[in-house]
């Protein structure tokens, strides 16, 4: 009887698998284990291989429809991707995803080259991580397809267009600024104090002090530190007030000690530079801080410029500035390191009014302009986020489809 009933369910199963509409299918059975009858999926329809749009080349997106077992039956486990160069030749398994996916995309397609793809819907059981049994329907063949490179990443148009709209913005109050039409630019009271702080210096006899953080050229709140040097150290000349530039990197201190030259240069005093205002300290973060604070308490000087990049030193160098009573003006982008300027110094220029202090204070017209064009960039994405608040709110239109990738 037993002998019987397992050849009976061996036939059934037989049967089964050949009367599968369109499909190649194949078992793997365990020795000690027989597959029930009916458990092989009905294959997928209307595969689709084509070129990955969008993309530098190197991938083929592959698509179908789910086979009917996967949405009624529960038959799919996962779904294998299989792959030849021939329609005739081997196909080799690229990937697999999981029951309820409908795409793949393969990344291992050479440019250039073709390639044919089917689908298989799979159908298995694993008890303890060893494999039971497994039945698979082959769908019918999409080929030959090719990858290629294209130009232009469609996803990113949204991006494009908000390039031109900033571009076009910045030119615009950039020529605005040159033809001598007055800009809007808010007042920073840190960059307002600037002039009053080099006179403090002068009518004290005293010496300006100027600390560009301790990172390297490569750091843009260093590269903003020393653009405001040069200003300040002008001033520092035409008031004829000494000027030191102590730093923690050599080619900080080979920009810094040009762009205080230049501005000698500038305001007529080339003779009254010394090439010993720019001197490198070293490398080390706290025996930097220490040198600096033991040239603040026997220099005492009238007043101090905090604006670079800082770290934990920027207390340090606060305190110790705030004791001897000098006037200091700081300014950095790390925002952890504010507070600490905000508590110790007179000025504090916070995060993008360090960026913008090199337009504020010389009022170049390419600096200005590039400014308010920003300025008003700014304006138009805060415009934006404010009205999709208030339709998204009210469901009455998404705008956040224009910001999100567009296909």
């Amino acid at each position: 009887m037993r002998l019987t009933t397992a050849l009976f369910l061996t036939l059934f199963l037989t049967m089964s698998a050949a009367t599968a509409q369109e499909a190649d299918s194949s078992l793997t059975v365990d020795s000690t284990f027989i597959a029930p009858p009916d458990v092989t999926p009905v294959m997928v329809k209307n595969l689709s291989a084509r070129d990955n749009p969008n993309d530098a080349g190197g991938s083929i997106l592959i698509k179908w429809d789910l086979s009917v077992d996967d949405i009624e039956g529960g038959k799919v486990t996962h779904y294998q991707i299989l792959r030849a160069e021939t329609s005739e030749g081997e196909f080799e398994e690229v990937g697999e995803v999981p029951s309820g996916n409908s795409q793949f995309i393969d990344n291992r397609a050479d440019r250039g080259r073709e390639f044919y793809y089917k689908v298989a819907a799979v159908n298995q059981r694993k008890q303890e991580g060893k494999l039971l049994w497994q039945v698979r329907s082959e769908s019918a063949l999409s080929g030959p397809v090719k990858s290629t490179a294209q130009w232009f990443d469609m996803r990113r148009l949204n991006v494009f267009v908000g390039m031109i709209i900033l571009c076009g913005l910045i030119i615009i109050y950039i020529n605005r600024a040159k033809s001598g039409k007055p800009i809007f630019i808010r007042k920073i009271a840190g960059l307002d104090a600037v002039e009053e702080a080099v006179g403090r210096a002068t009518e004290m006899g005293k010496k300006i002090f100027f600390i560009p953080g301790i990172s390297d050229m490569d750091n843009v709140q260093t590269l903003a530190g020393i653009t405001i040097l040069g200003k300040v150290a002008q001033m520092a000349a035409e008031y004829e007030t000494w000027i030191e530039v102590p730093v923690s990197r050599s080619l900080v201190m080979v920009a810094a000690k040009e762009i205080v030259k230049e501005a000698y240069v500038k305001a007529g005093r080339p003779d009254a530079f010394h090439e010993d205002q720019v001197h490198y300290l070293t490398d080390d973060q706290f025996g930097y801080a220490a040198a600096i604070d033991g040239m603040f308490i026997r220099e005492k000087p009238a007043t101090v410029f905090f604006l670079g990049n800082f770290y934990a030193e920027s207390l340090i160098l606060a305190e110790t500035g705030n004791s001897i009573g000098a006037i200091q003006i700081a300014g950095t982008g790390q925002q952890t390191q504010l507070p600490f300027f905000v508590a110790a110094c007179d000025y504090t220029l916070i995060g993008e009014e360090l960026f913008a202090a090199s337009a504020y204070l010389s009022r170049e017209p390419k600096l200005l302009g590039s400014l308010k064009g920003q300025d008003m960039g700014k304006a138009i994405i805060l415009l934006a986020l404010l009205a999709g608040i208030i339709l998204e709110s009210f469901n009455i239109f998404q705008l956040s489809q224009f910001f999100s990738v567009i296909e």
